[in-house]
């Protein structure tokens, strides 16, 4: 569900190459600038959430430590950098956020999204990773998560899941359940 509040064309009011107010919308997602005729068209950004299970079956989950949804359930993960794979992104937020390595990686879904930081509306594609570690006893929780948590997939509360991208991958981890 879209929020029109935070919409880019309700949001972007001035061109981001020259700075002229005359930079209309021109559909749903694009603009051009009335005066250096810059196109600017609001895409999906790429990010990533990674499925680390314990020895029991029990998935990871981790508190946001920030805002959006300071304190909400989430699976880690985080935004692709630059010129980054969705690999080196999902290995690279594990180490940042848990400070442990991950030994294999598996793509397994993607569902869109819309991520609202700043009273603007990010659309995300959230691509999902099955990751393996050996390490999860030396986890620490850093950057921007305060815990984690282990929960079977079917007995996390959906509710507490504030993006609609991952309430979606695990309702998929949990009718797919015993394929991966």
């Amino acid at each position: 569900m879209v929020n029109n509040n935070t919409h880019p064309v309700n949001v972007l009011k001035f061109c981001p190459r020259c700075g002229s107010a005359n930079f209309p919308a021109t559909g749903s997602r694009s603009f051009k600038c009335g005066d250096c005729s810059f196109n600017y068209f609001a895409n999906s950004s790429a990010a990533v959430a990674v499925l680390l299970f314990n020895e029991h079956g029990e998935l990871l989950f981790t508190r946001r430590a920030i805002e959006p949804h300071f304190g909400k359930l989430d699976l880690p993960g985080g935004f692709i950098d630059p010129m980054e794979t969705g690999e080196q992104a999902a290995i690279r937020e594990i180490q940042e956020e848990l400070g442990i390595p991950v030994h294999s990686l598996q793509y397994f879904c993607s569902y869109p999204n819309e991520y609202i930081f700043s009273g603007y509306s990010v659309f995300t594609l959230d691509l999902a990773f099955l990751a393996k570690t050996e390490s999860l006893h030396l986890m620490t929780a850093m950057d921007d998560i305060s815990s984690f948590e282990f929960y079977k997939p079917q007995d996390v509360n959906l509710a507490e899941l504030p993006s609609v991208s991952m309430k979606n991958i695990i309702k998929e981890l949990m009718q797919r359940e015993g394929t991966y």
